[in-house]
């Protein structure tokens, strides 16, 4: 069976998680750090185990392979959204440079764990440049997008550009807007999820003309968030297989279109783990490998 790193939506392999009992360790934690990284308020721990036990569930029902990564002092509470420290291409992870500062030791924390997993690094984004994976997204095996944004800058993307190169990778890049500001968490991966190879979960609104029209281009049809549902992550879909998503409960007008398109769909109550410190299921979890 072949495998790929280059894919959103074929069905999932193996994906790394972190647990609120790794990332946020304990009340304390939570208290201490909540305000600082911009959550909307305090999770309830007991209530976050209780919401990302229904999510690894989800996740076990579907992947095979899930692997967690440890516990580590050295990081924040944002450890639980994963997907940003680093990226996976076939040939290798690519450890970010985190434009949040308060989480610039998460890349670091992963590349060990890469490393004592055995599984190989390609290079890594360096200062000045930074890099979040939640900013990029492949669109198909040779494309990968990645956002400009005040977390992604430019010497982070022609870094990227640099280590794919030889790979005769494209990296296509959206010129995100300011929207809120630089305290703000605002991913690509915030109004575009790809979950078919011709199937998107996009925010019109938010997206630049020219990257909207190269996706139609490319033979993108949309499942388009309406405005009542982009602050609960209704764009965040993480998608498991094709067109077989996992999204956050209570964004029932994208969910029926996700339906109305041919999509399977599975959702979590995602309170604590997701709605308060602004990360959906994508960014909940590091996929690894899916089926070819």
């Amino acid at each position: 069976m072949q495998y790929t790193c280059h894919s959103e939506f074929k069905k999932l392999e193996s994906v790394f998680i972190k647990t609120p009992e790794e990332a946020f360790i304990s009340e304390e934690k939570l208290k201490k750090e909540w305000a600082v990284h911009n959550y909307l308020s305090k999770p309830d721990l007991a209530r976050a185990k209780e919401e990302y036990e229904e999510f690894k569930n989800l996740l076990v029902r579907k992947v095979p392979h899930i692997s967690c990564f440890p516990k580590s002092e050295s990081v924040t509470i944002d450890s639980i959204y994963c997907r940003d420290a680093s990226i996976a291409t076939d040939h290798g992870m690519i450890i970010c440079n985190m434009g949040k500062q308060a989480r610039s030791m998460e890349p670091n924390a992963q590349k060990k764990f890469f490393e004592a997993s055995n599984i190989p690094v390609l290079g890594t984004i360096k200062n000045p440049g930074t890099l979040e994976g939640g900013d990029v997204a492949w669109l198909d095996k040779n494309t990968l997008a990645v956002g400009h944004t005040y977390r992604t800058n430019l010497s982070g993307i022609k870094q990227l550009k640099e280590l794919l190169a030889h790979y005769n990778i494209k990296v296509l890049v959206a010129e995100l807007p300011h929207y809120k500001g630089p305290t703000d968490v605002f991913h690509l991966m915030s109004i575009l999820s790809p979950v078919d190879k011709d199937l998107a979960v996009v925010y019109s609104p938010l997206m630049p003309i020219s990257f909207r029209n190269e996706l139609l281009h490319r033979g993108f049809t949309f499942v388009e968030v309406p405005e009542h549902e982009f602050e609960s992550m209704g764009c965040n879909v993480l998608a498991v297989g094709p067109r077989d998503c996992v999204m956050v409960a209570g964004n029932t007008d994208t969910e029926n279109a996700l339906r109305k398109a041919g999509c399977t769909v599975h959702t979590y109550e995602g309170k604590e783990i997701s709605y308060k410190g602004g990360g959906g299921p994508t960014c909940l979890t590091r996929p690894i490998y899916r089926q070819d």
